[in-house]
């Protein structure tokens, strides 16, 4: 009786050691792939469902006005940091802990451009703590095995900006009638400041939060200076 039990527990254990190692190493070999070649359609894209409009542009094609926006809005220590901002986890914790249950479902986190890429390319929506666990883990890859400006190159061509619309050069042609690579400052601004919430705002229809929100954005960007010195 004794054997038997223990034999089960072995093998539960053995069964589950072998799925938690997979889930833990299988993204390693996927950072390793797309450290040169381009992701193919991420999670994202296949839950939203239909149409999809993603086009791979290298980061040399994509305007420097919008890389430099982007970082601006959403990560201005991009370059410094090893893949976490601990400021801002802080300041996120902060404001989790201090909300009830229905300010906790809209409040925004402390991720990085690292960690929205590793969410984006590789992991589903969401804000339970598994999600943001294999985040976190994923992050560490990303920051390990890709230069900062392949981080960079690989976040502007997945995130959303609009309904059905990811990445740089989609965004341009969709909003702006143009390529990434013909994007202007007040534009790539614009596109910045949507970030949060493509399906709710538009960088071609701007309200006066959106509106204010870029020129914002335009001002920091013009002064990252040495902030923007990795990519």
């Amino acid at each position: 009786m004794a054997q038997g039990l223990l034999r089960k527990v072995y093998r539960i254990g053995t069964v589950a050691f072998g799925v938690l190692a997979f889930v833990l190493l299988a993204p390693a070999a996927l950072v390793v792939l797309y450290r040169a070649t381009p992701p193919p359609q991420t999670p994202l894209m296949w839950l939203r469902g239909g149409q999809v409009h993603y086009e791979w542009t290298p980061l040399d094609k994509i305007s420097r006005h919008l890389a430099r926006s982007a970082v601006a809005a959403e990560d201005e220590g991009f370059c410094t940091h090893g893949g976490f901002d601990r400021a801002a986890i802080e300041k996120a914790w902060d404001a989790y802990v201090g909300a009830d249950e229905d300010e906790r479902a809209t409040l925004r986190g402390g991720s990085t451009i690292s960690q929205q890429t590793a969410k984006n390319v590789f992991l589903w929506p969401g804000r339970t703590w598994v999600r943001k666990a294999l985040e976190a883990w994923i992050t560490l890859y990303i920051e390990a095995i890709w230069p900062k400006k392949r981080i960079l190159e690989v976040y502007l061509n997945v995130v959303e900006w609009g309904p059905g619309i990811y990445g740089a050069e989609a965004a341009a042609r969709y909003h702006f009638h143009k390529s990434a690579s013909a994007l202007d400052a007040h534009e790539a601004a614009l596109l910045a400041s949507v970030l949060p919430s493509p399906l709710k705002w538009s960088a071609s229809k701007p309200g006066p939060y959106v509106r204010g929100r870029a020129d914002t954005i335009a001002g920091r960007a013009a002064k990252l200076g040495a902030y923007a010195n990795c990519f």
